[in-house]
C-alpha cells in the first residue's frame, strides 16, 4: 500500500483522537514507530493492524473509521490540495461523480506512483447510481462512501450513499441524488494554492 495512504489514516487519527490515542493504537498495533515514513515502503497488513487496532481502542467499527476517514481527508485544512483535486472533476456534484472513472489516472499526474483502486459509475435511472471500486484494498468503498458524502455537502447538493457490500475484490456503492443546489456550498477558487503545515504532512518528500 502507497505510503500516502498509510500517512492519511496515521493523520486523520492523529487529527482527529489526538496524539495519545494514535500512540496508544500505534503501540496495540504492534509498531515499532511513532510515524509512517514518506520514503519507506510498508507491507500492506500493517495498515490493517493499524485499522484493527484502531477500532478496538475507539470502540468503532473498522467500517465506519473508514468512512469518517473520507470526509476528514476532503474537509480538513490540512489537506486542501486533495479537496482540489476532487473538485478539478467537475462544476457541481453531477459531473464531479462522472468524472470519478478518471480519478486514479489524475492522482497519478500528482503522485506517479499512487495506484488507486478502478472507479466504475454505472447509471440506472435519473438520480440513481452505483460505483464499483475494483481493487487490493479491501474497505477503500468504505473511505469512498465518506469522500462522497463529503463531496456532495461540497457542492451543496443532497445525496443519500449506502455500501452495498464486497464481492471478491469489488465494493459497490449505492448513490440516490436527491436535491441539487440544496446549501450553497463551500467555496472554491481554481486559482489558489493548496496548504498543508508540517503537523500532519501526507505529501511525499521530494
Amino acid at each position: 500500500m502507497h505510503v500516502l495512504m498509510n500517512r492519511s489514516i496515521e493523520c486523520f487519527i492523529r487529527d482527529t483522537y489526538g496524539a495519545t490515542a494514535w500512540r496508544d493504537i500505534a503501540a496495540a498495533a504492534g509498531l515499532e514507530f511513532d510515524r509512517f515514513e514518506a520514503l519507506m515502503t510498508y507491507d500492506d497488513a500493517l495498515i490493517y493492524k493499524v485499522i484493527d487496532a484502531a477500532a478496538a481502542q475507539l470502540s468503532k467499527p473498522g467500517e465506519e473509521l473508514l468512512e469518517d476517514l473520507g470526509p476528514y481527508l476532503v474537509s480538513h485544512p490540512n489537506l486542501e490540495g486533495i479537496r482540489r483535486l476532487l473538485r478539478f472533476g467537475g462544476e457541481n456534484f453531477v459531473e464531479f461523480l462522472y468524472s470519478l472513472d478518471d480519478l486514479p489516472d489524475r492522482a497519478r499526474l500528482a503522485v506517479s506512483d499512487l495506484t488507486l483502486p478502478v472507479l466504475d459509475l454505472r447509471d440506472h435511472s435519473p438520480g440513481t447510481l452505483t460505483l464499483r471500486c475494483a481493487g487490493d484494498y479491501p474497505g477503500f468503498g468504505y473511505v469512498m462512501v465518506g469522500v462522497l458524502r463529503a463531496m456532495a455537502d461540497d457542492y451543496g447538493d443532497l445525496a443519500v450513499l449506502e455500501h452495498l457490500g464486497r464481492n471478491g475484490d469489488e465494493e459497490m456503492i449505492s448513490i440516490q441524488l436527491m436535491e441539487t443546489s440544496f446549501t450553497q456550498g463551500r467555496a472554491f477558487d481554481l486559482s489558489a494554492g493548496a496548504g498543508c503545515n508540517d503537523h500532519c504532512q501526507i505529501r511525499p518528500v521530494p
